[in-house]
């Protein structure tokens, strides 16, 4: 049994954004597994380890699949020294949107003979939660989303989810999509020994050309949005007075209290 695991590698939390010539400029920044992405590659390994598949005799199988610019790999490598199995990366200079990229990802996972995918509820670059629900309507796949516990008991999928009015649990078969979100696991630290490992595990290169696909959405410009401080301390010795003050400059002067 194989599982893919979706992932993207974006900026650092703690980075600043920076833009140039009205693109992002990410020359020089710190670059990582997009968090979210990173709840699944875990999950992926815990399943494996759970020995999930062993008694039919084909363990299972989790192979970690980025869609960028070379530099993509490093995110890839990370995915392996936390004890993936293998990596494919496609290969790409042109920014897919979310429906460019499931089209990509459903291809892969039937190439492979997938019965999970799992990817990031959200993904921090594109502010976007389409990957998921766009993948699984292209295989005609159920999707269970923002998961928050997951079991898996032969063919079936077991877990949690989040609602607006709280959680659910469920119970859907496979093959299926599943995204992920903070609470689900905590991802593990890559230790040495499988750092070194990693260097030895398969990343499989393909050409996004391969894949006959083309964004549907061009980015024509980006800005950043700068807010300059008000640069004003309130007095904290009267407090009650101080609350009203800081209520009235949020209101008059700052505009973010109707």
């Amino acid at each position: 049994m194989r599982i893919l695991s979706m992932i993207r590698q974006v900026l650092d939390a703690e980075e600043s954004v920076r833009v140039r010539d009205g693109v992002v400029d990410l020359e020089g920044s710190k670059l990582v597994m997009d968090t979210m992405d990173e709840y699944g590659v875990e999950e992926a390994l815990r399943l494996r380890e759970s020995g999930t598949g062993a008694e039919s005799g084909t363990p299972l199988e989790v192979v970690v699949v980025a869609v960028g610019p070379a530099r993509a790999e490093e995110a890839i490598r990370t995915a392996l020294a936390m004890g993936a199995d293998r990596g494919v990366h496609v290969v790409t200079d042109v920014a897919l949107d979310a429906i460019a990229l499931s089209a990509v990802v459903a291809q892969i996972a039937r190439n492979e003979g997938a019965e999970l995918i799992l990817c990031g509820g959200q993904q921090a670059d594109w502010d976007s939660q389409a990957l998921g629900a766009a993948t699984a309507e292209r295989l005609q796949w159920p999707q269970a989303t923002w998961t928050s516990q997951l079991e898996m008991k032969g063919s079936t999928l077991l877990g949690r989810h989040e609602v607006d009015e709280g959680s659910e649990t469920f119970e859907l078969p496979l093959p299926a999509v599943v995204t992920t979100q903070q609470g689900l696991n905590e991802p593990r630290y890559p230790t040495l020994p499988n750092i070194m490992k990693s260097k030895k595990k398969e990343i499989r290169r393909e050409p996004v050309e391969a894949f006959g696909v083309a964004p549907k959405i061009k980015v024509l410009g980006a800005e950043i949005q700068v807010k300059e401080r008000m640069r004003k301390i309130l007095d904290g010795k009267d407090a009650a007075a101080a609350a009203t003050q800081l209520v009235k400059m949020l209101r008059e002067e700052a505009g973010v209290i109707a």
